[in-house]
């Protein structure tokens, strides 16, 4: 099973186009295209997740003044897209089909794949305490890594082939009750990533 995508090389950089956070101020925020195939006989659905591999570990360290995160700092996940429940003859969306633009608050009914639902994205917890951009942000939102962070981040773009239709999962889910849900009913898996930084001393 192989993903790609006409909108960055792989291990290359991903445009401000498709980023939350520009060098000046908000990027255009579409959801990049991607396609796969080879997906094994039998499979009945897929579940799309974007993760970035590399957020820091210590938030309030993000965007201070006078302050760099070292790119030695221990890193987490911090997830962008989750979208499951994806037909089975569908294997192709579009650059800026489900997002084009910053929703401040969210999008609340995000567009995407007919059937498929979309999730939370870790920008719920991460605005929660912005008046101005606070909310249940689901569907995608882009690359937005702190401008001060030394370390270029990777933005991996995993599908998964399942053996199930529909997965068990709650009105309200995120990534962690995806994966809870497809253990045991994943077929094959391919990814593919690109990288992005706001910080010009990185190179990127």
């Amino acid at each position: 099973m192989r993903i790609r995508s006409d909108s960055f090389e792989r291990g290359k950089p991903i445009p401000a186009e498709f980023a939350l956070g520009a060098p000046q101020g908000f990027g255009g925020n579409r959801n990049p295209h991607l396609t796969w195939d080879g997906a094994p006989e039998g499979t009945r659905s897929f579940v799309l997740l974007c993760i970035d591999a590399d957020a820091p570990t210590r938030p309030e360290m993000a965007g201070q003044d006078g302050v760099e995160i070292p790119a030695d700092q221990p890193r987490a996940d911090f997830v962008h897209w989750v979208v499951a429940d994806i037909p089975p003859d569908v294997t192709e969306i579009a650059a800026g089909s489900s997002s084009d633009g910053l929703t401040r608050g969210g999008k609340a009914s995000p567009p995407g794949p007919a059937g498929a639902r979309q999730g939370r994205n870790d920008y719920t917890g991460w605005f929660a305490g912005d008046a101005e951009l606070a909310g249940t942000y689901r569907g995608y939102d882009g690359p937005y890594p702190p401008p001060n962070d030394l370390r270029v981040h990777r933005y991996f773009f995993r599908v998964f082939a399942l053996d199930v239709a529909r997965l068990e999962l709650p009105d309200d889910f995120g990534a962690a009750e995806v994966f809870a849900a497809l253990h045991g009913h994943v077929l094959a898996e391919a990814s593919v990533h690109g990288t992005y930084s706001l910080n010009p001393r990185t190179g990127a």
